[in-house]
């Protein structure tokens, strides 16, 4: 088994957690959610000494796409997202006149993800897990071989992804949960796009919003 090169950093206006993913083989990486800051995410790039290859996005919404262009044209890497946050996506000069800032046209993806898929970085594989709620375009990257679950805004520690924005729903966030996350192995870790890390297993016992044991989620 590969294990993963693993480096994460908190960056943008609404500290995002931003990851670098990278085969230590072959020093093919991935950037899951570049929020912000590029020149921080450039500089552990160079710190790693790995080539990216991927920028994977979680959902649409500005503060996870915001240094997309800058580390897309320092990287050449190619930009992945889910087809149904597309428009969000490439509304992000429109998302910034709401928020209150300026910002550029991010690049066309490269490649429009339905879920299911499984995405090669170097000698690692990732499966894509479509988890709407949040945004109808929410996925993971779910790393099965390392144990890691990367959720985006979905799953957080002992909370879950705000619905009441454009396209969230609270119905659909928890079958997501439920019926994607849950499932998944106790002892994986999950990363999620804002705040502390957790476990399936501790979220299962103990997020006030969705119990495993539970079909009644409270919200």
């Amino acid at each position: 088994m590969t294990s993963m090169m693993l480096r994460t950093l908190t960056v943008g206006p609404v500290a995002c957690t931003c990851a670098i993913v990278a085969c230590p083989e072959t020093g093919e990486a991935a950037v899951i959610d570049p929020g912000g800051n590029s020149d921080r995410i450039l500089a552990a790039i160079r710190e790693m000494g790995v080539q990216v290859k991927l920028l994977l996005h979680t959902h649409g919404h500005f503060d996870h796409i915001l240094a997309t262009r800058e580390v897309a044209e320092a990287t050449g890497a190619s930009v992945l997202l889910h087809h149904n946050d597309r428009a969000m996506y490439e509304g992000l000069p429109r998302q910034g006149t709401i928020f209150g800032f300026s910002a550029e046209t991010p690049p066309a993806p490269n490649q429009l993800l339905v879920g299911g898929e499984s995405i090669a970085v170097g000698k690692l594989s990732a499966t894509v897990i479509h988890t709407p709620g949040h945004t109808p375009g929410s996925v993971g990257f779910y790393f099965a071989a390392d144990g890691i679950l990367f959720a985006g805004a979905t799953l957080f520690a002992e909370s879950i992804g705000r619905t009441d924005l454009p396209g969230g729903s609270f119905p659909a966030i928890v079958k997501s949960i439920q019926n994607k996350l849950y499932v998944l192995p106790a002892q994986t870790r999950v990363i999620p796009g804002h705040g502390l890390e957790t476990t399936i297993a501790h979220e299962r016992e103990n997020n006030p919003f969705i119990r495993a044991d539970s079909a009644t989620a409270t919200g």
